[in-house]
Formats: C-alpha cells, sequence, structure tokens
C-alpha cells in the first residue's frame, strides 16, 4: 500500500516545528510496509486534492497568513469538495485560522478563509493577552496533549463540533472549553508541539482514514510498539498538570 500527503506551504506555515507532523506520518507509515510520499505544495505548484490522502497544514503568524490566502482561496472549492468525500486534513493553528470563514485580526483587517470548518476567528486587540501554554484536550481519539500559542479567538458556530475540550489550557477561545473543529476526517487544531509525534492514536486515526478512503473500507492498521511514543505524551501531560492554565468549569 501506498499513501500520498499533501504538505500545504511547509516553507511559510511551519510555526513550532509543525513539519514533525509529515515526518511521524511518514514514519509510522514506514513501520508498517507502507509507502508514504509527502509532496510539499507551495503557492502556484498544481495540485489537486481529489489526488491526495491526507492534507497537512502548520501554522504561521498573522503576516504568512496573509501570503497564503489567496493561493488557497483558489483552491478552497476543490478541498472542501474532497473533505465532503472524506479526505483526511490536519490544519494547525493558523492552518485551522484559514480552514475556517476569516481571520478578523487586531486591526480589524479580514484575511479570508475557505470555510471547511464553519468558525471565525476574531483578534481580540493588539493589548490583550495571548493563549500560550501547555494544553490537554479530550478527543474522540483519547487524550491529545500539545503546545498552543495564539492570539486569535475561534468561535464555533452552532452544529460545528468541536476537536475536543479543553481539561488544561485555553482552547480556542478560552471561554467555552472548546478546542479545535472536526468536519469528517478533517481536523482543525491549535496544537502545535509538533502535535502527532506524541499523541500516535491520533497520528494512526488520519492514516487508517486516508487507507480506507484509498483503498475501501477493511483496510487496518497493524499496532506497533508505542512504548517511546507514549512516554512523551505522558511527559507533556505532566507538564500540563505542572503549569498549563485550569479553565473554569462549564456548564
Amino acid at each position: 500500500m501506498e499513501l500520498r500527503v499533501a504538505h500545504l506551504y511547509p516553507e511559510v506555515m511551519n510555526l513550532y516545528g509543525d513539519r514533525g507532523n509529515a515526518i511521524a506520518i511518514r514514519a509510522r507509515c514506514a513501520r508498517r510496509g507502507i509507502r508514504c510520499e509527502v509532496l510539499p505544495v507551495n503557492i502556484g505548484d498544481p495540485f489537486d486534492p481529489m489526488e491526495a490522502d491526507l492534507v497537512l497544514i502548520g501554522g504561521g503568524q498573522d503576516r504568512e497568513q496573509r501570503r497564503v490566502a489567496p493561493d488557497l482561496l483558489e483552491r478552497g472549492p476543490a478541498l472542501r469538495e474532497a473533505v465532503e468525500g472524506g479526505l483526511p486534513v490536519l490544519a494547525v493553528c493558523g492552518g485551522f485560522q484559514l480552514f475556517g470563514h476569516r481571520y478578523i485580526d487586531h486591526d480589524g483587517g479580514v484575511i479570508p478563509g475557505i470555510g471547511v470548518f464553519d468558525a471565525e476567528t476574531r483578534h481580540p486587540g493588539p493589548v490583550a493577552d495571548r493563549c500560550i501554554g501547555d494544553i490537554v484536550v479530550e478527543t474522540p481519539f483519547g487524550e491529545v496533549a500539545g503546545f498552543e500559542n495564539h492570539g486569535g479567538r475561534t468561535y464555533l458556530a452552532p452544529g460545528q463540533a468541536p476537536f475536543g475540550r479543553v481539561r488544561l489550557g485555553f482552547g480556542n477561545n478560552a471561554e467555552d472549553g472548546t478546542e479545535g473543529a472536526i468536519r469528517g476526517n478533517a481536523v482543525g487544531t491549535y496544537l502545535h508541539g509538533s502535535l502527532l509525534p506524541k499523541n500516535p492514536a491520533l497520528a494512526d486515526a488520519l492514516i487508517l482514514a486516508a487507507l480506507r478512503r484509498r483503498y475501501g473500507p477493511g483496510a487496518e492498521l497493524p499496532a506497533l510498539d508505542d512504548a517511546a511514543e507514549e512516554r512523551a505524551h505522558a511527559a507533556a501531560v505532566r507538564a500540563a498538570e505542572r503549569r498549563a492554565r485550569r479553565p473554569a468549569r462549564q456548564a
């Protein structure tokens, strides 16, 4: 078996080691004998989402988001169609914001998104504190740990499912306890770290979704010895328990 992973704007959208997500996917595939080709997609490069098995996009500062937004907008209709057809996506931080409807920056400027997620991000202003620190989230894929650093606050529309609920940290907006968003096999999240090396269940869920989309629902993943990954995950959780924000209990 083989997989084709499209890594969008890897030279521009790569805050806090987000490139490690692509490395983790390729490594976990290699350990199972699955050939995995990671294809960088930069501004202006030809790209058909229907030909990809998995799409990754990392985080970037406002100027990087403005730089890639026009190119991403042109790809938006095809990406939305592919997600509706089951394409797995991992969109992190600035990538998550651009996969929503829009990001309104601290000056009121609008960076348009492609609307994969029914969400909007707003920056509360230049003097507002950033949402920064270790984070632990309860998700459909189990407990996920990472690191967040974002000024924008993301608000999900009614009916848009979050990626998970914040146990420790800030999450989408430090108000409602949500973190990220999920639609079909597409996941948006603020978690850096990089995320996938220390959250192998999520990495495998993305790989399995990609395999089943390409090869059919009977595709399976052999189990791996994840002792090292589990130690990394436990260390990230312990760090969050020592120093992360503890959100107010949500009703």
